[in-house]
């Protein structure tokens, strides 16, 4: 069962699936630097939220299996997942969409996306202890700046979801990650690339891959060789992170 933090007694429980234990921060809470600072202690299935109505935030704590170069791949489970979740929410003819690696665009507006962590000094070829994916989506604009004057940046309340909580996003993370993992068990990696890549928007004559290290390698008609698109430092520097603010850009 999910269980509460100290500091929130009050908390309402999530409905997550089996082996996932939920831990609830207040608004105030950074729930992906509270997942790495737990993960070690508490192990495989934590998932770190904090209670805020502007934002659905969270962070899950993973125990992979593979060396840490192959196990990063997790990030694409994890965005398919919380893309899927979005979806599942929205309106009738509402895009939704991934920018590579790490961006949620909903209607072509940025409303957040995903983050990964893993231990300092695991070399590439160790598996490491635990990973830790963070995901953020702008539920509620809080600029003050009037809808639809930046068309690059959006928020749920704005694209018509309008009933959609933050809990139920997270909940709905957590039943597409485990579907995707199942598919992952079941079929190979392939799955999750599949589930991935028909997130990214569409581009005439171009067919996308990963390959096992997480680089994107994309192939234009009529080339011979795939241009190889680097994983590894994309994931050091969130392109829809706002350290300043903590928060999706504005």
């Amino acid at each position: 069962m999910p269980q509460e933090t100290a500091h929130s007694p009050l908390a309402p429980e999530l409905a997550l699936p089996p082996l996932f234990s939920a831990v609830r921060l207040r608004e105030v809470g950074d729930a992906f630097a509270h997942a790495i600072s737990i993960a070690t202690e508490q192990g495989a299935g934590t998932l770190v939220y904090v209670g805020r109505f502007d934002l659905a935030e969270f962070a899950l704590v993973l125990e992979p299996d593979e060396p840490l170069e192959k196990a990063r791949r997790v990030f694409y489970a994890c965005m398919a997942a919380l893309a899927d979740a979005l979806a599942a929410h929205a309106q009738p003819n509402t895009s939704v969409t991934i920018e590579w690696p790490d961006s949620l665009l909903v209607n072509q507006g940025l409303v957040g996306g995903g983050r990964l962590a893993w231990p300092h000094g695991v070399a590439e070829d160790q598996t490491p202890p635990w990973l830790v994916f963070g995901g953020m989506i702008r539920t509620v604009s809080m600029t003050g700046v009037e809808p639809g004057l930046n068309p690059l940046v959006t928020a749920l309340e704005e694209e018509g979801f309008t009933e959609v909580m933050s809990g139920q996003l997270v909940e709905s993370f957590a039943r597409n990650f485990m579907r995707i993992v199942d598919s992952w068990q079941e079929s190979g990696f392939h799955a999750v690339t599949k589930s991935y890549l028909e997130r990214l928007a569409r581009e005439q004559g171009v067919r996308r891959d990963i390959a096992e290290n997480g680089d994107l390698l994309i192939r234009r008609m009529g080339k011979v060789e795939a241009v190889k698109q680097k994983f590894l430092p994309k994931l050091g520097q969130p392109a829809w992170f706002d350290a300043k603010a903590r928060g999706p850009r504005a």
